[in-house]
């Protein structure tokens, strides 16, 4: 598709800063919701970067989902003549100001509170001690000893009500 270069160099940028784009599937929508330049030539753009294999493309709920590959990201630094220190957004590791929560932390401390996954769990209340409570005989609401269920009547499978003698 023809468009004027100064909007593929728009959305270039825009990909190769951020890492990640959207764009709402409306072929017919004027302007972009994040970029000044018209829908249809963004996700046009994006069509033939995804081609070419620099980006990764989901859809989902009327919207597509884009994502720069490696190759992409080496591509792009190259046509848009950046240097090599200048990432993506979504490359940069976040620094962390705090511990993570409780609920988030790794093996090592989830072994040190005595538990984890399958673990010995100590007695805190769990279905154990409540299954184990109640394995007497004789337990209220059980059916009586003699019960055997009889379940050969053949109501099933299309032979019909069996015939009264």
């Amino acid at each position: 598709m023809l468009m004027p270069k100064a909007d593929r160099k728009k959305i270039h940028e825009y990909i190769f800063k951020e890492g990640v784009m959207v764009a709402p599937k409306d072929y017919n929508l004027p302007k972009h919701p994040h970029l000044d330049v018209n829908n249809l030539f963004v996700i046009k753009a994006m069509q033939s970067l995804t081609s070419r294999g620099f980006v990764k493309t989901q859809f989902s709920w009327q919207w597509f989902y884009y994502t720069l590959t490696p190759e992409g990201l080496d591509y792009l630094r190259e046509w848009l003549h950046v240097p090599a220190e200048i990432v993506p957004q979504t490359h940069i590791k976040q620094q962390r100001s705090h511990p993570p929560p409780r609920g988030m932390l790794g093996g090592e401390d989830r072994e040190r509170r005595g538990g984890g996954r399958g673990g010995d769990r100590g007695g805190r209340g769990d279905r154990e001690g409540y299954r184990r409570r109640d394995q007497g005989e004789g337990k209220e609401g059980d059916a009586p000893g003699g019960f055997r269920p009889d379940f050969r009547t053949g109501f099933g499978r299309g032979r019909g009500a069996p015939q009264a003698e």
